[in-house]
């Protein structure tokens, strides 16, 4: 490759320093022939200056006398200028023109490479058409590089050696190469194939081994290399930007945390028929080793390897990374993956499972074992991972809308009754699929949400319309819980074919036509009022069996008091029913008994006597007073009253002095009085029974005399203070 023309002035200023130096030292040289020296004193003849000090110090008076006998005369030297000018410069080109024309030397330095360019060749050789670098001794640039140090027979006039500073690539960076030289790329390929030629340090292998120009799948990595420039074209993140690309394209290439690395590779034989990525190829190191890769049948365009997270030096030119992040599987989820690459085997999902395929891990289609909850490094151009709840999922059937988003497109249901009306209906279900049945509700419908598009809405939906159709809309409103229990039968039995789990059926609103609503609602509310009249006749009812009750309640103590006052006087009753039955028993028996004294004493002295002397028995057993303490009597002319009183004034007087006791008097009034002042207590009379029976009572004498004497009793009012 030819140079640049810095780079051509940069050999002349050095060209011009060499001569510069063999002119300075042919000079020099000249200079010291030229001198012409005079008579010199022996070294020998000169005392030694030890001894010369001492003698000074001595005897120094005598020894400058001595002086003038032993001083030497010194002739300086004269030269003639312009006549040793000539010689010098001749002798100084002699000098440098011999070794670098005659010679060839070139002197290359520690961080330098010499490029060696052949002017002409002696033989006549030329390089074949189509060849920049020679290889056996043509004119042009030469495969072989100067190392460090000095080189012989490189005439300038045959030869043109440039030196070039070491190719450095920083730490952290890599460095492309584009080869001027070599066969050329094959048409199924777009980049130079690696050969052996020591990271692009031998010229001569790399073109013997076979390599090809243009751009290279190799690449340097951190380093310093002695290339030859005339052959490679270096592009380090320095220089990135002449060669149209960016200077992060040529550093190392990272891949964050939890990040993937999808890979596209530029170079390698074409994909498969039906297949979209290229299968893994082993051993060519992540990518890193592009020949390896391309050795192994490496495709290009999408890989299904990924790449970890880490750094990794890899060919821009090659290979294009585009990072993903990692697949998450949630708690209470696991993924049932979907594979778009592998082998194409045989259903592992069983006999019984016909409406759909189940696959091996790595093979095409639908993985029989689900992905489950972490993260997992996994190529999303090629596998598809569908998320499936594991835990119990609710679809409604109305305005509300749950956090998965399953039932975002589910609305109530219409439905016709038996009767011909239309009204929505909300319906709630809840579905559990097992983790282990992941794989196969994916393989049967593809995803979840085609589960609830197409097997829960129409399932759901047309048992509710039909079921609708067997009840009037107020049949289906009173027997809510029956139409609910069975819609949650029915329903399980049907999702139980799809591998999905119905745990619970549940009818929310109900909304019937609004006019048969209304009527429902006015004859609701009329029954509800009549209800509220017998309720309210009731509690009337009830209040005045209260007001009743609070009444009896408050006059019970009477009553009690009332019923126990009525027990006590009838226990006094019969308290003194029986004290007059023991006094009317007492008295007959002394009755009986007096009836035989008086008998027997009638007997003794007959009636009249007997009875006489009774009469004054009493009256002397009872103190009877037969006189009175105040007699008033009349006179005809009607002061009987005054009379009366006058006396009671006076028996009161007498009264406080004790003299009758207190007693009131006794007045005895005139037939022609109307009435007593006060009258008397009627004493009960003594009736003496007899004991013998009525026949002899009533034809004896005895008996006529006993009834005599009874009825003179009865006429005889006394008591214990007056008799009259």
């Amino acid at each position: 490759m030819l140079y640049s023309s810095k780079q051509k002035s940069k050999i002349k200023v050095r060209v011009f320093k060499q001569l510069a130096a063999a002119v300075s030292a042919a000079l020099a040289l000249g200079a010291t022939t030229s001198l012409k020296p005079t008579l010199v004193l022996a070294a020998s003849d000169i005392p030694p200056a030890s001894q010369i000090s001492t003698q000074l110090a001595a005897k120094p008076q005598i020894l400058l006398k001595q002086l003038p006998q032993t001083t030497i005369a010194v002739q300086t030297a004269q030269m003639d200028l312009f006549g040793s000018i000539v010689p010098i410069a001749i002798g100084g080109v002699i000098i440098i023109c011999i070794p670098l024309f005659f010679g060839g030397l070139v002197v290359i330095g520690d961080r330098e490479v010499g490029i060696v360019s052949k002017k002409f060749s002696f033989g006549g050789k030329s390089l074949p058409p189509g060849d920049l670098i020679a290889l056996n001794g043509e004119a042009g640039y030469q495969a072989d590089t100067l190392p460090p140090g000095w080189h012989w027979g490189y005439w300038p006039l045959q030869y043109n050696v440039r030196k070039e500073s070491l190719t450095v690539v920083p730490q952290g960076e890599i460095a492309l190469i584009i080869a001027a030289g070599g066969q050329s790329i094959p048409p199924q390929r777009i980049l130079g194939k690696v050969t052996e030629s020591d990271n692009f340090q031998d010229a001569r292998k790399f073109l013997k081994s076979g390599g090809e120009k243009g751009r290279q799948l190799g690449i340097l990595t951190g380093g310093s290399y002695r290339i030859n420039t005339a052959l490679f074209t270096i592009i380090t993140a320095t220089n990135a930007p002449k060669h149209g690309m960016t200077a992060e394209l040529l550093k190392l290439y990272k891949i964050a945390p939890d990040k993937v690395g999808i890979v596209t590779t530029y170079d390698g034989v074409p994909i498969q028929d039906g297949e979209i990525a290229g299968p893994i190829i082993p051993n060519h190191d992540n990518f890193q080793n592009s020949q390896k890769f391309i050795t192994g049948g490496g495709r290009r365009g999408l890989q299904e390897q990924v790449l970890l997270s880490g750094s990794w030096n890899l060919n821009p030119w090659f290979v294009g990374v585009e990072q993903a992040a990692m697949t998450e599987i949630p708690i209470g989820y696991v993924g049932a993956v979907i594979s778009y690459v592998g082998q194409t085997s045989e259903d592992v999902s069983g006999a019984a499972f016909t409406h759909g395929n189940l696959v091996n891990v790595g093979n095409k289609g639908v993985w029989i074992t689900p992905l489950y909850p972490g993260k997992h490094p996994l190529n999303t151009r090629i596998l598809k991972v569908e998320l499936v709840p594991t835990t119990n999922i609710v679809l409604n059937w109305s305005t509300k809308t749950e956090r998965h988003s399953y039932d975002s497109q589910l609305s109530s249901l219409t439905v016709r009754s038996r009767d011909g009306f239309a009204f929505d209906l909300e319906v709630a279900q809840i579905i559990h699929v097992g983790a282990l049945d992941a794989p196969k509700v994916i393989s049967r419908v593809g995803s979840m949400q085609n589960l609830v598009d197409h097997v829960l809405q129409p399932t759901i939906g047309n048992y509710f319309r039909n079921s609708a159709q067997a009840y009037s809309v107020l049949d289906f409103l009173s027997a809510r819980s029956d139409r609910q229990a069975e819609a949650a039968e029915y329903i399980k039995a049907a999702l139980r074919t799809y591998d999905v789990q119905a745990i619970d059926t549940l009818i929310g609103d109900i909304l019937p036509p609004a006019e048969l609503m209304q009527t429902q609602t006015d004859r609701k509310i009329a029954e509800e009022q009549c209800k509220t009249y017998e309720v309210q006749q009731l509690a009337q009812t009830q209040r005045q069996q209260l007001v009743r009750e609070t009444a009896l309640a408050e006059i019970q103590q009477e009553m009690v008091k009332s019923e126990q006052g009525v027990k006590i006087s009838e226990l006094k009753a019969n308290s003194q029913v029986k004290q007059a039955q023991g006094e009317a028993e007492s008295i007959r028996v002394k009755g009986n008994a007096q009836a035989s004294a008086y008998h027997a004493g009638v007997v003794a002295l007959g009636g009249s006597g007997y009875t006489a002397l009774q009469l004054m028995q009493i009256i002397g057993d009872r103190n009877v007073r037969v006189v009175p303490d105040v007699a008033v009597s009349g006179n005809g002319s009607g002061g009987g009253l005054v009379d009366g009183l006058l006396g009671m004034m006076m028996w009161n007087q007498t009264s406080k002095n004790g003299e009758n006791g207190g007693e009131l008097p006794v007045v005895k009034l005139q037939k022609s009085e109307p009435a007593v002042l006060e009258p008397a207590t009627k004493l009960p009379v003594a009736k003496v029974n007899s004991a013998k029976p009525p026949e002899f009572r009533a034809n004896s004498s005895v008996a006529k005399s006993e009834g005599d004497i009874d009825s003179l009793f009865d006429e005889l009012p006394f008591d214990d203070r007056s008799f009259s």
